[in-house]
């Protein structure tokens, strides 16, 4: 059996292109065409990977994944040919995991789809389920089995992605991360220069765990070369 693929498109062409190349794939493929059917069809199935467009009609994209997150921590990939929505959807905390810019190619579709899941598949079993392991660092706690993080024992809502930069830092404290090799250890994908994704994840990690986002001590930037964890 095939991994499930939830698409959420409301044009049907795009919808039925995609569909049928996943088909090919080995993938199973659902097809929603508004958010609100969307929704439905979380309530009583399961899947790997979702792929939503942002311009849906009855729930629109961003109050769609807003609902999903609220339920689940499955991997969304947001479609969009509009930048500015794109940043919006991963910097408002809304919990999305990638992008693929419109018009796209089904190649660059199946290959992020392929490293989703492989890269969800490897967190998945990172840990044996009964290890305790928790790491603190200045005023954060950060429970690794868990994928929780307090800090002032007042907990931090982070999306999978922020939760696995701060683990990828913590984990490796003198590690110096270029762009390149943080997309692929975080993202598991070949990094094609777009910083747009990187730059806003890290903003919003900052946000959240910094006490002054614009001086930040736990992720440092090494101007020119990339990020690193602070010194404690």
């Amino acid at each position: 059996m095939g991994y499930k693929i939830l698409i959420v498109e409301d044009d049907q062409f795009i919808s039925h292109m995609v569909s049928e190349s996943l088909t090919k794939e080995g993938f199973e493929v659902t097809a929603a065409f508004d958010g609100e059917e969307a929704l439905d069809i979380l309530n009583t199935q399961k899947f790997e990977v979702i792929l939503l467009d942002l311009m849906l009609p009855k729930i629109d994209g961003m109050e769609c994944l807003r609902m999903i997150r609220s339920k689940s921590m499955i991997p969304v990939l947001i479609m969009s040919a509009k930048d500015e929505d794109v940043d919006k959807a991963l910097g408002l905390g809304l919990g999305a995991d990638d992008y693929i810019s419109k018009p796209f190619s089904m190649l660059e579709v199946i290959a992020r789809i392929k490293a989703t899941i492989r890269r969800e598949k490897h967190y998945m079993g990172y840990l044996p389920a009964k290890e305790e392991k928790i790491i603190k660092i200045g005023d954060l706690s950060v429970d690794l089995n868990g994928f929780s993080v307090e800090k002032f024992n007042e907990k931090i809502n982070l999306t999978a992605k922020e939760f696995n930069i701060l683990k990828l830092f913590i984990s490796n404290p003198s590690q110096v991360y270029t762009k390149s090799q943080l997309y692929k250890s975080v993202w598991e994908d070949e990094y094609h220069g777009d910083e747009n994704v990187i730059n806003v994840h890290i903003r919003r990690l900052r946000e959240k765990i910094e006490d002054d986002p614009s001086h930040p001590t736990y992720i440092k930037t090494l101007w020119g070369i990339g990020y690193k964890l602070g010194d404690f």
